[in-house]
């Protein structure tokens, strides 16, 4: 992608700081969670990941990571399958931050995790992303699943989990709601969403550019407080555990809030837990894991991934 930079005559026709800029002759540059690594052995944590392409049509793919023990060991670990964040519009399972956080997330979990990489906006407007992240949950966790030798030999299908920050836990919210009465043979035992995006007035500028609903921020996949959600379809989420994680410092900590309050008194069945990080800010715990409230994140998510209590 050109740099503005080094053509100081393009024109920007719209900056959405501070993620990206889309040029007049059309050209988009994306200015965040650029620099990609590769998948292999972390030597930090001793978690090896490789990259599977699920859908060669579309290019969706998932990055797969699996503590370096466990091929001697054979055993069959929880199942996490993973969405990033980004606005729907940053970000990959490539970015150095992302793999840097679930190298991590992995160690301290004990967790096979596959880490989606879906088709991003504006190029792939609102429900792209949706459609893609939710095709990759049913290929790694169903049939499909079985012709990976990592998700047939060590994911525990009786153990899986969604998970995602930002617009990735918006998608885990959606995916267990569309999975709950579906008749789909898949089961969720649970959903950690962390630092969830839902609508609020600072980001509705985000959600209108990925997504031309002539809902507008009134669209129950960014809010399911509005009139049509309601919050009135959470009892019927489809899975037996839900963590709400949050930033102290995040703009969106309050609609994380509202979430977990909504869930909990909606008459759903299943167990509710929150945790809230004080003075730190949006998906802290993917810019900074070496943290260590990004650590204490961590060791909590592991034991929701592990049943513990």
């Amino acid at each position: 992608m050109e740099d503005q930079d080094s053509n100081p005559a393009k024109e920007v026709a719209r900056d959405v700081f501070p993620f990206l800029r889309v040029y007049k002759d059309g050209t988009i540059q994306r200015l965040v969670a650029t620099e990609s690594l590769p998948p292999g052995l972390d030597s930090e944590t001793n978690v090896v990941s490789k990259d599977v392409v699920i859908f060669p049509e579309t290019g969706v793919s998932a990055r797969l990571y699996l503590p370096d023990d466990e091929p001697i060991s054979r055993k069959k670990l929880p199942l996490v399958v993973y969405y990033h964040g980004g606005g729907f519009f940053a970000a990959s399972t490539a970015s150095r931050e992302y793999h840097s956080a679930l190298n991590r997330i992995v160690a301290a979990s004990n967790v096979i995790l596959a880490s989606v990489d879906y088709r991003l906006a504006p190029e792939n407007p609102i429900p792209v992303p949706y459609d893609d992240a939710f095709a990759a949950l049913e290929w790694i966790a169903g049939a499909g699943g079985g012709s990976e030798p990592w998700l047939r030999d060590h994911a525990d299908l009786d153990r899986v989990y969604l998970a995602g920050d930002s617009c990735g836990a918006n998608m885990s919210h959606h995916f267990a709601l569309k999975l709950s009465g579906s008749g789909r043979a898949l089961r969720i035992r649970g959903v950690a969403m962390i630092h969830p995006y839902f609508w609020k007035a600072m980001v509705d500028n985000w959600w209108l550019f990925v997504c031309p609903s002539e809902k507008g921020c009134d669209d129950p996949l960014i809010n399911p407080f509005v009139e049509e959600g309601n919050g009135s379809g959470l009892q019927k989420l489809g899975c037996e555990r839900v963590i709400v994680v949050v930033a102290g410092d995040d703009i969106l900590k309050d609609r994380g809030r509202l979430y977990y309050e909504k869930l909990v008194g909606s008459g759903w069945k299943g167990k509710a837990e929150y945790l809230e990080t004080e003075g730190k800010d949006h998906v802290f715990h993917i810019i900074q894991p070496d943290c260590e409230e990004a650590k204490t994140v961590f060791k909590r998510l592991g034991a929701f991934f592990n049943d513990e209590p």
